[in-house]
């Protein structure tokens, strides 16, 4: 299991990734994501201040099955 606190989830078929956050001892999907901007929007909707600085940390995001910042379908 990784240690980061925000999963952006393989690609799906029909694009976009599904992104999660950790916390509280469980997961919460905060929705499907198509770009960055989707990507940041929903980290602060979920209270994260300057998710920007972040996406590139592995210790705060695991990206899974794709490259960062790439939204092809699978």
């Amino acid at each position: 299991m990784s240690g980061a606190m925000i999963i952006v989830d393989t690609p799906s078929p029909t694009g976009g990734r599904i992104v999660s956050v950790h916390r509280s001892g469980g997961d919460e999907v905060l929705g499907l994501a198509h770009s960055d901007r989707d990507l940041v929007a929903f980290l602060e909707g979920a209270g994260l201040s300057d998710p920007e600085e972040v996406l590139d940390d592995p210790r705060w995001v695991e990206w899974r099955g794709s490259p960062a910042h790439r939204w092809p379908p699978a």
